[in-house]
């Protein structure tokens, strides 16, 4: 099937940074664009994406509401942008709508969305991701205007089942004016090492020495002021995962990228000039709170709310069902954990992975009674 404005209408479920730049964009080509938000009254009727060049995008939204189901009704792709969390409780919110032809879109697909939205699948949806969002948006206004900048040169898509990929990325080409490329499985997108890795590693070398009633002076850039130790940690971790996709051999992983050759930084030394030179990155500040004599760490920040239970986590729980010992990312989670006290570990078992085998299942085998074999 090809989504067109003609047979498509679209919901973003979500109000924040990405959600309101996939609003503005669908709508501006062409789409019926649904906004479900917990803050309706603050949309005016349109929303405006502002890029690099200062130039601006305006577009209507033909409905803003906080009833969830309202939202979603009539709407053939729903763009679900809230961060991984959350994702288990819009999945709960949405099944008792979903109907056979909606296709759920997470933003980006990583943070174990197959698992969040898995009774969704059984029902009849198709989920799909991208490996990482088409560009940097930073909200300006809620329900108004986002700033966008860096926009990739290619975007990399995997959906549950799998043959339902090519007309999804098709969607989200014509969408951007980009190409977007399938993948050969969702676990290609769970495991792509960004965030999950990279914001992980910097929190955990930039805070290193932090204790219940340390204060820091000064909020430090968090890609801007770079370190080597911080590209150390990353390297090494990524190179753990690296070794994990060889292990899973049956599945086609190769677009899982290194980091080293995502960033074309082979060394400590280059992965620390590239990260710490990136103009779209380059002043944003570390997450922090102030406080009275300084600053101090935001763990309610999504940094690690979301790239740790949900991202590094993932890859740590893997790293158990394969027997591999990745001692990098093991020790990256347990610092998480000492410093939060959030002492809460993902299960894969709870969603019957217990071996490699089960790992194949999931990603290969059959889903429902209402999808073929993917």
């Amino acid at each position: 099937m090809k989504y067109t404005p003609e047979n498509t209408n679209i919901a973003v479920i979500g109000g924040g940074n990405i959600g309101t730049q996939f609003a503005c964009v669908c709508s501006a080509k062409g789409y019926d664009v649904h906004v479900f938000s917990s803050k309706p009254e603050l949309y005016d009727g349109t929303v405006e994406v502002v890029d690099e060049f200062e130039n601006v995008t305006v577009a209507k939204l033909n409905k803003v509401t906080a009833d969830i189901g309202e939202a979603v009704e009539g709407c053939q792709i729903i763009i679900i942008t809230h961060p991984a969390f959350r994702l288990k409780s819009v999945a709960d919110q949405l099944l008792p709508y979903i109907k056979k032809d909606m296709n759920l879109c997470v933003l980006p697909g990583t943070g174990g969305a197959e698992f969040a939205f898995r009774e969704c699948l059984k029902a009849g949806a198709t989920l799909f991701g991208l490996q990482r969002v088409p560009t940097v948006a930073r909200l300006e206004k809620y329900g108004k205007r986002v700033r966008c900048e860096g926009l990739r040169s290619e975007l990399f898509l995997a959906s549950i089942p799998s043959n339902k990929a090519e007309d999804l990325a098709s969607f989200m080409s014509n969408l951007w004016g980009i190409p977007c490329s399938v993948l050969p499985n969702y676990l290609s997108v769970t495991l792509t090492p960004s965030n999950p890795i990279l914001h992980t590693t910097r929190l955990r070398t930039l805070f290193a020495d932090y204790e219940v009633g340390k204060v820091y002076d000064r909020n430090p850039l968090f890609y801007g002021e770079w370190s080597d130790e911080s590209s150390e940690l990353l390297i090494a971790c990524d190179g753990e995962l690296q070794e994990m996709l060889k292990i899973m051999n049956k599945l086609d992983l190769h677009n899982v990228q290194s980091l080293k050759l995502h960033y074309e930084s082979e060394t400590v030394e280059a992965m620390t000039k590239k990260l710490s030179s990136i103009k779209s990155l380059h002043n944003l500040a570390s997450p922090m709170k102030q406080t009275e004599g300084g600053w101090l760490p935001d763990f309610n920040s999504r940094y690690f709310t979301a790239d740790f239970p949900y991202g590094l986590a993932i890859i740590e729980e893997l790293a158990t069902v394969l027997n591999y010992n990745a001692p990098n990312i093991k020790n990256t989670m347990d610092w998480y954990r000492k410093v939060t006290g959030d002492t809460n570990c993902l299960d894969l078992g709870a969603y019957g992975i217990h071996s490699l085998e089960d790992i194949y299942e999931l990603y290969l085998g059959f889903l429902g009674p209402h999808h073929d074999n993917v």
